[in-house]
């Protein structure tokens, strides 16, 4: 697929209006408030997984309405009870969190790591997942993007997006871990969810975030069938007239409205050929990060002209590695 979004010079500079309902900041307020209270983690129980040079625990902790949400949370062997960086995971559309031993990259590198699951996803590829989404009967289709799609308040996004910032109480809650180095990855869906995390914890670390789903959401729409937009488009197609409805649904799960609350340090990565989540909306994030927070956060976005949804892949992974060291400096 040919480059088929804004061309690089416009990229850099793009800042499109926004989309941004005036009760943002209440509705999240509200949402992230109103859940029962209670000490975010239920449990953490050590699980055997043939890998000498990582221990692994399987975790649950209190999502959006209290609901029992899974993760794998993994550490060095060697680390003892030494505190460490932590590394929080989200992970891709239609993916759970899986088994332990697939994603290592981040506890090899000698950081605590936790993997949240994707409640009410896991079917769609991958190693499947184990967090059901018990609030997932509103109106809209069978895809996490178009389930509750007419009101915000019922969207599956709001409580995915809680259930993201509430891992990074989980994790801050676990052994080993120093709650002052605390950095939200992911890519695609879990990008945009890392982005979200940034503008809703004020004294996140550090963010690192990839082909970012949920970044300039309207353009997106009018740009690609591809992916979870796709499925919006089809919703759409059939539900004639509930545009209006829906646009103001995505209003509130809009991550260029997140970017501009993030106070964390962020790498963004980008392919230029990407159909799946196009590059304008990571630019239009980018481009915005940090502009309410009253400082000018370290920012640094790589692109891949070449590339679509991929990104840079494993290229992208080693800068990522090289910049968050950069970032927490030396253990």
């Amino acid at each position: 697929m040919p480059a088929f979004d804004l061309p690089p010079t416009e990229l850099a500079h793009h800042r499109p209006d926004l989309d941004e309902p005036e009760d943002f900041d209440a509705f999240w307020r509200a949402t992230l408030t109103g859940s029962p209270a209670g000490e975010p983690l239920v449990s953490a129980h050590p699980v055997e997984t043939g890998l000498r040079l990582t221990r692994t625990w399987d975790v649950t902790f209190r999502g959006f309405g209290g609901d029992p949400v899974r993760a794998w949370f993994s550490r060095p062997a060697g680390a003892g009870d030494r505190l460490l960086p932590a590394v929080v995971e989200y992970a891709g559309y239609g993916r759970g969190r899986g088994l332990p031993h697939e994603r290592l990259t981040w506890v090899a590198a000698g950081y605590a790591h936790l993997l949240m699951d994707n409640r009410g996803q896991g079917d769609q590829y991958g190693c499947g997942g184990d967090t059901p989404d018990p609030h997932a009967d509103a109106p809209g289709g069978p895809g996490p993007a178009v389930r509750g799609l007419l009101d915000p308040h019922d969207h599956h996004y709001r409580r995915l997006v809680t259930d993201a910032v509430r891992a990074v109480a989980a994790v801050r809650a676990l052994p080993g871990v120093d709650p002052a180095r605390v950095a939200a990855v992911g890519n695609s869906q879990g990008g945009g969810l890392a982005l979200a995390v940034a503008g809703l914890v004020p004294d996140l670390a550090a963010a690192l975030v990839s082909a970012p789903l949920l970044c300039g959401i309207r353009r997106a729409l009018d740009l690609t069938d591809t992916g979870p937009y796709g499925e919006i488009a089809a919703y759409l197609s059939v539900h004639r007239g509930a545009e209006g409805a829906a646009y103001r649904t995505l209003s509130y799960l809009e991550g260029v409205s997140f970017a501009r609350r993030a106070h964390a340090p962020v790498h963004f990565g980008v392919g230029l050929r990407d159909t799946v989540c196009p590059p304008s909306g990571a630019y239009a994030a980018f481009n915005r990060y940090g502009e309410l927070s009253g400082a000018a956060p370290r920012k640094e976005i790589r692109a891949y002209p070449f590339n679509g949804h991929e990104g840079g892949d494993a290229v992208h992974v080693r800068r990522q590695l090289a910049w968050l060291a950069g970032v927490w400096g030396s253990d």
